[in-house]
C-alpha cells in the first residue's frame, strides 16, 4: 500500500529511522530494531539521508531491508545541499532501480548550501523530480508550523509550501512543533491559501530529558509552559551554587520525567489528530521500545 492510500483509508503512522555510523548498529538496526517496529504496523519508515550524501550507501541499505520485508513502504529523505542535477537525477533512478518509491524532498541546512547545488530550495527539488521521473515517486515536503530559524516570516513559509504543492508534492510532514495552538493556527493558514495536501505531523517521544532540551535548542522551538513545567521539575543538571553540587535524586528524576513525558506527548498526538491531520510522523531514535510504548499509550495502533 502506497502512503497515500494509507492517508484516504485511515489515520496514517509513519515511523523514522537513522542510518548507524557503526556496522554494529547497522546489524542491530536491520536484524532487529527493524523488525519489532513492524509489529507496530506502519504505514510507512523513512530514513534519513545527511546532505552531502555521506551516508547514501547505508541509507540505501537500510530502505533495501525495509523494502524486502514487504510490511510497509519504504520512504527515503532526499536534500537539496549537495544535490547537482546529474547527481540527483542518478541517486533518484538508483532509488527507483531498488524498487524505493516514496520520498522525502527537502531544503536542507540552509547553512550548508553550496554554489555547486542546483537546487536553492525545495520547490524546485520537487519540480526536478517531477520533471525527470514523473509520478514514479510519490513525494513527501517538509511543513513548518512554526517558521523555520532562519527569521523567515510564516507568511512566507506558507507561500513556500504553495510552491512546493504547486510543483508536485503529495503530502507534507511537519518540523516538530510542541505548540498546539501555534500548529492550529498554521494548519488553518495552509488550507486558507489553498493548500489541500494531507499532513502528517511529526512527533518526537518526550521520554529523555537531555534528548528534548537539545531538539529545543537545535530546532528553535517554542516551548509550552506545560512542556516547562516538567523539564523544570524534572531538572537533573548539577547545580554549581549548592555546597553539594551532584543530584542524589536523578534516578527518580528520570523516571518522573517518563511518566511526565508520555503523558505529555500522548496527548499531543490526541490534539494533532483532533485537528484533522492525516497521519503521525514518529522519530524513533532506532528504538523500539520508546516507540512501542508512544503507538500503544496513543491508541494510533493495537501494539505488541
Amino acid at each position: 500500500m502506497s502512503v497515500m492510500d494509507a492517508l484516504r483509508r485511515r489515520a496514517a503512522l509513519s515511523l523514522e529511522v537513522f542510518p548507524p555510523k557503526t556496522d554494529a548498529g547497522m546489524e542491530k538496526l536491520c536484524g532487529s530494531v527493524l523488525p519489532q517496529l513492524y509489529t507496530l504496523r506502519p504505514d510507512s519508515i523513512s530514513c534519513t539521508y545527511s546532505p552531502g550524501g555521506s551516508d547514501a550507501g547505508k541509507n540505501l541499505a537500510v530502505l533495501d531491508a525495509i523494502r524486502s520485508e514487504g510490511c510497509c513502504a519504504p520512504v527515503t529523505h532526499f536534500p537539496c545541499v549537495g544535490n547537482t542535477k546529474e547527481s540527483a537525477s542518478r541517486q533518484l533512478q538508483a532509488y527507483l532501480d531498488h524498487g524505493i518509491r516514496h520520498i522525502l524532498a527537502l531544503r536542507g541546512d540552509s547553512s550548508s548550501l553550496r554554489a555547486d547545488s542546483d537546487f536553492p530550495s525545495a520547490p524546485a527539488l520537487v519540480d526536478f523530480i517531477r520533471r525527470e521521473f514523473g509520478g514514479a515517486f510519490t513525494i513527501a515536503v517538509a511543513g513548518a508550523p512554526e517558521g523555520l530559524p532562519d527569521s523567515r516570516p510564516l507568511e512566507a513559509e506558507i507561500e513556500l509550501l504553495k510552491r512546493k504543492q504547486d510543483s508536485g508534492a503529495d503530502y507534507i510532514i511537519t518540523r516538530l512543533c510542541w505548540d498546539i495552538d501555534a500548529f492550529r493556527y498554521w494548519l488553518d493558514a495552509i488550507r486558507a491559501s489553498g493548500i489541500q495536501l494531507p499532513v502528517e505531523a511529526g512527533i518526537l517521544p518526550i521520554l529523555d530529558q537531555a534528548e528534548t532540551v537539545g531538539e529545543v535548542l537545535s530546532h528553535s522551538s517554542a516551548i509550552p509552559e506545560s512542556l516547562c513545567r516538567i523539564i523544570a521539575k524534572n531538572w537533573i543538571l548539577p547545580n554549581p551554587f549548592v555546597k553539594d553540587p551532584f543530584d542524589a535524586d536523578v534516578e527518580r528524576k528520570k523516571a518522573d520525567f517518563r511518566k511526565a513525558g508520555l503523558e505529555y506527548t500522548v496527548n499531543q498526538i490526541h490534539a494533532y489528530q483532533a485537528c484533522g491531520v492525516g497521519g503521525i510522523h514518529l522519530r524513533t531514535r532506532n528504538r523500539y521500545e520508546d516507540a512501542a510504548l508512544i503507538v500503544r499509550e496513543s491508541g494510533i495502533r493495537n501494539a505488541p
